[in-house]
């Protein structure tokens, strides 16, 4: 058995052959066969003592029936260290019961995730009242990686953004939307939003003044249903911003929903390769490698001390 393997699901080959070469490792495609029913079957690749799966958990309830089977075959023909790599991670949002009868969807995937992985690794967590990753997954080890790097080098070779403002779409995202415009030496503000429904959004901002005239680029971590993101445009092209370019983490959003974006004055939209989608422009796999070659590290040290 080799003492270390990635292996990916079909809806994550954008990233998985890439990330395994750039760790320098064998890598497998897990095949899934779907039954008439629409039940699953997996089939993984030759299993390693480690194995890293990639997933991203967008559209993720097929998903994570496919990951328990993979889980399955990788632990009972040997693997004893399982990595799940989802740049993605779903489910995080309902982080309490809002109303009498709710599930707390987070509690119930971070269990069932850590029941069946050593390590989980996963970029721009959408954290709400939960201060740590690890939290969530009780008895596992978890990485909650930035994508700020990959959103600095992108705006640092983009001649506009060198006179923007980095633009917030809420109060949660201050912290990173400060620190990316500090690298870049550029001025901040955020938006104070309300959520009406899951579509309907209402922005602000305390002094409109500062966009007038001005590039603006506006940074968000998801979007999905493209409410928040189309109210900071139209609130943005109505305080006079010259152009506006919006960086996504994760693009969840259906592609037709371009034209709304555009119609709100937002001239280009760039995201992570988190999910495959066709806005994507910055790689994560750079990251990804870095934060997993201590995997590779402890099966030396092991080695050596053999």
């Amino acid at each position: 058995m080799t003492p270390i393997t990635v292996q990916w699901l079909p809806s994550s080959s954008h990233f998985g052959p890439a990330l395994a070469e750039s760790l320098g490792l064998a890598g497998h495609a897990i095949e899934l066969h779907r039954f008439p029913d629409g039940e699953l079957r997996a089939t993984v690749g030759p299993v390693a003592t480690t194995t890293i799966v990639c997933c991203s958990l967008d559209y993720p309830n097929e998903k994570l029936i496919a990951l328990l089977l993979t889980a399955e075959a990788l632990r009972r023909n040997g693997a004893s260290r399982l990595v799940l790599v989802a740049p993605y991670l779903g489910y995080m949002r309902q982080d309490t019961a809002f109303h009498p009868g709710e599930a707390i969807s987070q509690r119930a995937i971070g269990t069932l995730l850590s029941n069946n992985f050593d390590r989980v690794v996963t970029f721009d967590a959408h954290l709400h009242r939960t201060s740590n990753l690890a939290d969530i997954f009780p008895g596992a080890e978890a990485d909650n990686l930035s994508a700020a790097p990959e959103i600095v080098a992108l705006l640092r070779a983009d001649p506009v953004a060198a006179a923007s403002v980095v633009v917030g779409p809420d109060e949660e995202s201050r912290n990173w939307v400060a620190d990316i415009a500090g690298q870049l030496g550029l001025s901040y503000s955020v938006a104070q939003k309300v959520r009406k429904t899951d579509q309907s959004v209402q922005v602000t901002w305390s002094d409109r003044t500062q966009f007038a005239g001005r590039p603006v680029v506006l940074i968000d971590d998801i979007v999905s249903s493209g409410g928040t993101l189309i109210a900071c445009g139209e609130a943005l092209t109505a305080a006079g911003a010259s152009s506006i370019q919006a960086i996504v983490v994760h693009a969840l959003f259906p592609h037709p929903l371009m034209p709304l974006f555009g119609r709100a004055g937002i001239r280009s939209i760039r995201s992570t390769n988190s999910v495959q989608h066709p806005t994507n422009a910055m790689s994560l796999n750079n990251l990804l490698a870095h934060a997993l070659r201590n995997e590779l590290d402890s099966l030396r040290l092991i080695g050596s001390q053999a």
